[in-house]
């Protein structure tokens, strides 16, 4: 091989490598790429569809890395590392880079996905809250390979920018799960007739076209909260049909409330290889919740779950009531828990869950700052249901409340206004009921929440997009 200079090595690593922007930022504050400069992501190439496939992650200090941004150096000893050595550094900089792969590697900790054999970090990305693809390539370039989106994300977009991300990746170095749902009825949480087994199998078709991909990791039957949706059969005939098929190597099944049922349910029909569960310190049935996961994990599905922060208000990430580390850490003390989903969508959001993903035992400061934030409600809705049978109207005030904690927790505009669209809310929601009839467990004053949400109908989509 013939050395090169640093420019010259910068050109001939874009002729290269199509998938990634070399276009590194000349303001350290705002790092386009890997904002932590740990480490790299190794894989072992198997097969084009690969079962249960081990994916090793190897980190190191000591990068050239300063907590305001990657250096140009530092970039490229990680990208030429990534590319497995296509091109040769000069003396200084290859003797750099062979002694910070002699460095202690970090600890990072993984667990196995249930009966799918999938070894993941216990913390991933869920891409729900971002459309930056250069923060879902540090989140791939720091061992968080495994991505969570939906169809509907970011207005249908979400899948395609993570597409366009894992153009010319190998497909054995990142697992990847989508999700859909099809039309039903809010209030009771059934499917209507429109629901069939041909629509489902068509959302699949479309995330396949969308990722760009030939196959899809895991599949989920999205927003499930009642037992006879999780077990509708033309949702499942579709979803096995496609797993027969190599469309998909797993089937999932996520739930924002009513938890336990669903996940029962999952365990019973026998399809279902991952469940997807609200849970988190704030939730009232916890008791309840440790029990099914844990029936669950032991009847062989892997289990990941969301919202683990519950709705911090300011702000997930905020520390108004709660540090998110926090609650993190306490969902990952269940080791029926084999990983997270989390929704960063700053780079120093990305570092602090990099931070519990190598370290996430419990202070004792921790464990009490918890018990004391259980005594706030938070954004957290507990999806208990009391709502809906006191409620004159019949409105779905759990997805309105969903909506609200996206909208004050999450700052996701886009979300809170796609769904509070799709609910086909009357003209004027609370009407002329006078005193709110309902009486919510978190004690929040539900008809101001409902005035105060529903109002995002009346914003043009694209001030917000």
């Amino acid at each position: 091989m013939v050395k090169c200079s640093l420019a010259n090595l910068f050109e001939s690593l874009s002729a290269i490598c199509g998938f990634v922007s070399l276009s590194i930022s000349r303001d350290r504050k705002k790092p386009p790429f890997d904002n932590t400069g740990r480490g790299f992501l190794f894989y072992r190439r198997r097969s084009s569809r690969p079962q249960g496939r081990v994916i090793t992650w190897k980190g190191k200090e000591g990068s050239g890395m300063s907590k305001k941004g990657m250096g140009r150096r530092a970039f490229l000893k990680s990208t030429v590392a990534g590319l497995g050595g296509l091109v040769y550094l000069g003396a200084s900089e290859k003797s750099s880079l062979a002694k910070g792969r002699e460095e202690k590697e970090e600890k990072i900790t993984y667990r196995t996905l249930g009966k799918t054999g999938m070894k993941l970090p216990v913390i991933t990305m869920g891409v729900m809250n971002t459309s930056n693809p250069a923060l879902v390539r540090a989140a791939l370039s720091n061992s968080l390979y495994y991505l969570d989106t939906a169809q509907t994300y970011q207005r249908g977009t979400n899948e395609s920018m993570i597409g366009e991300v894992l153009k010319g990746r190998p497909r054995d170095s990142f697992a990847i799960a989508t999700k859909a749902r099809l039309p039903g009825d809010q209030t009771t949480g059934l499917y209507t007739a429109e629901a069939t087994e041909e629509a489902y199998s068509q959302k699949i078709d479309t995330s396949l076209k969308n990722l760009g991909l030939d196959y899809i990791d895991i599949y989920h039957h999205h927003g499930v909260w009642v037992k006879e949706t999780a077990l509708y059969e033309p949702v499942l005939n579709a979803m096995v049909k496609a797993k027969k098929a190599g469309k998909i190597r797993f089937i999932g099944i996520t739930t924002h409330r009513n938890e336990p049922q669903v996940i029962d349910a999952a365990i019973d029909s026998k399809v279902y290889d991952v469940v997807v569960p609200a849970y988190n310190f704030r939730q009232k049935h916890g008791e309840e919740m440790k029990k099914a996961v844990a029936r669950a994990a032991e009847a062989g599905l892997g289990v990941i779950a969301m919202k683990t922060i519950g709705g911090n208000v300011g702000g997930n990430y905020h520390n108004t009531q709660i540090d998110a580390p926090a609650c993190l850490k306490w969902a990952l003390q269940d080791k029926n828990v084999h990983t997270i989903i989390t929704g960063f969508t700053t780079f120093d959001q990305l570092e602090t869950d990099l931070k519990v993903l190598r370290e996430f035992s419990l202070s004792k400061a921790e464990k009490q700052n918890l018990r004391l934030a259980t005594l706030q409600a938070g954004l957290y809705c507990q999806g208990c249901g009391t709502c809906l049978t006191a409620c004159v109207r019949h409105l779905p005030i759990p997805d309105l409340m969903r909506a609200y904690m996206y909208l004050y927790g999450y700052r996701n505009l886009v979300e809170a206004q796609d769904l509070v669209s799709s609910l086909n809310l009357p003209a004027n929601p609370c009407g002329d009921c006078g005193s709110c009839p309902v009486k919510c467990l978190n004690q929040w004053n539900v008809s101001e929440r409902l005035r105060n949400i529903v109002r995002l109908r009346d914003v043009p989509p694209e001030f917000i997009a």
